[in-house]
């Protein structure tokens, strides 16, 4: 399959060494959405009223404000405050509702509630992040389905974390036909639950250098299996930890 720019990100993250292609994948993502929000897109229009409607979650809002361009960060604040604080307003004006009118009728206007709660659980981030993951979730499986190489590039994988496997493993029959899908859940099963084996040696060795009897014993490999491990179960790291 010839390379073209949507499956260079797939490539170069199954082959890195990492626990996780997909979380490196959704790692760089990341990080370019972060980028893109305090670069210069901040003083465009179209994607001030973005940040406006959506806001931030609090993950990438810290993220953000780690970034140290206070006055960018200053600036989409001002605007995203001046429109919650607008929008709350005039919202409070209403009478309070419990979602239903005469006859049963679902009230069309939105509740003070319900917009607090949308504002939740929206991230102009996570947005950007989630919609590009997705691209990359469906070149997996055309790569898988077309790149003679790319199922041997999953199978010398370090495996995946359990949501990610477990989202390779639910989505799968959307893509691929019978014979394609039986493949490709034995490739997953095979690289997941190994290396699943593999990370619960590491950790168990781990737990057993805290013990006197094992002091003098060598490391192997689980100097690092705590924040592998978090990732492996959580699909993150802890904080300035890199593996």
């Amino acid at each position: 399959m010839k390379e073209q720019l949507y499956t260079i990100p797939v490539t170069d993250a199954f082959q890195a060494d990492c626990e996780c292609p997909l979380c490196k994948m959704k790692e760089e993502l990341e990080k370019n959405a972060i980028e893109y929000t305090l670069g210069p897109s901040y003083m465009e229009d179209d994607n001030r009223a973005m940040t406006d409607e959506s806001g931030f979650c609090e993950k990438h809002i810290q993220a953000l404000y780690s970034q140290k361009n206070r006055l960018g960060l200053a600036l989409i604040l001002s605007t995203h405050l001046a429109k919650t604080r607008k929008d709350l307003k005039n919202l409070s004006t209403q009478a309070p509702s419990s979602g239903k009118a005469l006859f049963g009728k679902k009230n069309e206007h939105t509740s003070l509630g319900e917009y607090v709660d949308k504002l939740n659980h929206n991230c102009f981030i996570c947005n950007r992040v989630n919609q590009t993951f997705e691209r990359y979730i469906n070149t997996i499986f055309q790569m898988y389905k077309k790149d003679a190489d790319f199922p041997n590039k999953i199978k010398n994988a370090k495996g995946f974390c359990t949501y990610h496997y477990g989202a390779l493993f639910d989505q799968a029959s959307k893509y691929l036909s019978k014979e394609q899908l039986q493949n490709f859940i034995q490739d997953i099963n095979n690289v997941y639950f190994s290396n699943m084996e593999r990370m619960q040696e590491d950790i168990d060795w781990f737990i057993n250098k805290f013990d006197y009897r094992y002091q003098n014993e060598p490391w192997k490999n689980s100097k690092d299996a705590l924040p592998r491990a978090i990732l492996k179960t959580h699909s993150s790291v802890t904080p300035d930890t890199e593996l």
